[in-house]
């Protein structure tokens, strides 16, 4: 089978403007919450996020573009630059035609949909402008992104909750593996943090007020974030013979279904995909040093995630280090695990195992090494990225340093 790399990375998030900002926010265990700016706030009884904060969409795409483009849309285009501009590549003649993109998205146009909902029923206007609907479709940003670089390969999104990025790389690099494609653009993004996007969370009740503490005894619930993170996938020996500076390999990919709650996780549903993602690599369970956890800060997802690790890796569990990344930049949704591969990337390309930060009491049903609050340096081979979402839907990921 064909060996498929990562050559390029792009992001945008509320602990950074760029990948290599949010490694260095990473490293330094900055957290990217706080309180919210936005319409109507005052009536929301969740007044926190990951809000990405002075960003202005003028000074970076024109006014035609931004009647055409949602805030999630935006956030993905920006990324993706970063990414393709790092990998060195150029989307023309063959490589074109077999280059595509695959992203995850769960809400789509969020902001689209709460602003012209507004317009409509609150301020009783009977026209809406004539780009609604392209401008909040979940595929939006996969297309925006294909027309701009020319990939006239594979191009659609992946909806599937907080597994959605996820899935859409694992997918993007099954594609490459197959020989279906040379090169894909993945990853994801998500832009919820509107009125109508944290009203509608909050009645699940499992948001917390305060701060988002992945496996701490006091943990009370996830706090939502923003962005994208865009990653440039490509066959090895393609990427080897021009010469590109390779960031890291994925060497694995499986996802499972619990087939038994729309939100309460599954301890076997998770532990599976992590088995079959390990199968997938060909890997033994003692070779991964490293887990960026799905680590939601929720009573229900944590204690079952590390239940699932302990199944998955048995006694070589005690010897892990599992973090999350979203007591930083919050949870993503469907663009999280995007995010969270920027941790996993850190980890191999640079030594350092991002920290769970926020953490103040240890949990009995957590009881593996979280990283707490303090980033590491330390070398590791081999990492995993968990994503288990509403509807019993995981994805695993695995990734070699090369």
């Amino acid at each position: 089978m064909r060996r498929v790399v990562i050559t390029g990375q792009g992001s945008i998030n509320s602990i950074g403007a760029s990948a290599a900002e949010t490694w260095e926010a990473m490293r330094e265990g900055r957290c990217g919450i706080g309180p919210l700016d936005l319409r109507d706030v005052e009536r929301l009884s969740i007044q926190i996020g990951g809000q990405v904060r002075g960003y202005d969409p003028e000074a970076v795409f024109n006014r035609q573009q931004i009647s055409l483009y949602d805030r999630f849309t935006q956030f993905t285009l920006l990324s993706a630059r970063e990414a393709i501009a790092q990998s060195g590549l150029s989307f023309v003649g063959d490589l074109a035609a077999r280059s595509g993109v695959v992203l995850g998205n769960s809400g789509g146009g969020m902001n689209t949909l709460d602003e012209n909902y507004r317009s409509v029923y609150e301020e009783g206007k009977n026209r809406v402008h004539p780009f609604v609907v392209p401008k909040l479709m979940n595929n939006a940003a996969a297309s925006h992104v294909s027309m701009e670089f020319n990939l006239k390969g594979p191009t659609f999104t992946v909806a599937t909750a907080c597994a959605s990025s996820n899935h859409a790389m694992g997918l993007a690099f099954q594609f490459i593996r197959a020989g279906m494609a040379e090169a894909m653009i993945t990853g994801g993004s998500e832009s919820m943090l509107c009125f109508g996007g944290v009203k509608a969370w909050e009645g699940l009740r499992v948001m917390s007020k305060d701060a988002c503490r992945p496996f701490s005894a006091n943990r009370n619930g996830m706090v939502q974030g923003e962005g994208a993170a865009i990653f440039v996938f490509e066959e090895y020996e393609h990427a080897r013979a021009r010469g590109a500076d390779i960031i890291a390999e994925v060497i694995g990919f499986a996802m499972t279904s619990d087939a038994s709650d729309i939100v309460m996780p599954s301890k076997q549903g998770a532990a599976r995909a992590i088995a079959e993602a390990l199968k997938d690599a060909g890997l033994n369970p003692e070779e991964v040093g490293y887990i960026n956890a799905h680590g939601t800060g929720t009573a229900a997802n944590d204690k079952t995630e590390c239940a699932a690790v302990a199944d998955a890796f048995g006694h070589h569990a005690d010897n892990l280090m599992i973090s999350s990344t979203k007591s930083m930049h919050g949870h993503l949704i469907g663009g999280t695990g995007a995010v969270e591969l920027l941790a996993c990337t850190l980890a191999l390309r640079q030594g350092v195992i991002a920290p769970t930060i926020g953490y103040e009491e240890p949990d009995p049903e957590c009881a593996l090494d979280v990283v707490p609050n303090v980033a590491r340096e330390v070398r590791v081979e081999v990492v995993l990225s968990n994503a288990f979402a509403f509807g019993g839907l995981n994805a695993v990921l695995a990734l070699r340093r090369v």
